[in-house]
């Protein structure tokens, strides 16, 4: 489940006032969410959460929830 920690860090760097998000929601479907704003987004995401990641890991990654999982992984190692 997304947290809204992840939630808010997206639609800030979106500058979107609310957009209903769920695991299955991929970039595409989000307003404004582009091959520009992605590195905007997962930098917001690095700095927020205080995680690097590697290419591969991005690339694999095929919506929001394995974005949290992602996240989630890195914070538990």
């Amino acid at each position: 489940m997304i947290s809204d920690k992840l939630k808010q860090v997206i639609l800030k760097e979106l500058n979107l006032n609310d957009f209903d998000m769920m695991d299955e929601t991929t970039a595409n479907q989000v307003p404004g969410w582009d091959s520009f704003n992605h590195i905007n987004v997962i930098l917001a995401v690095e700095k927020e959460y205080n995680v690097k990641f590697k290419g591969l890991e991005i690339l694999k990654v095929k919506n929001i929830g394995e974005l949290q999982k992602l996240i989630d992984s890195k914070l538990q190692s």
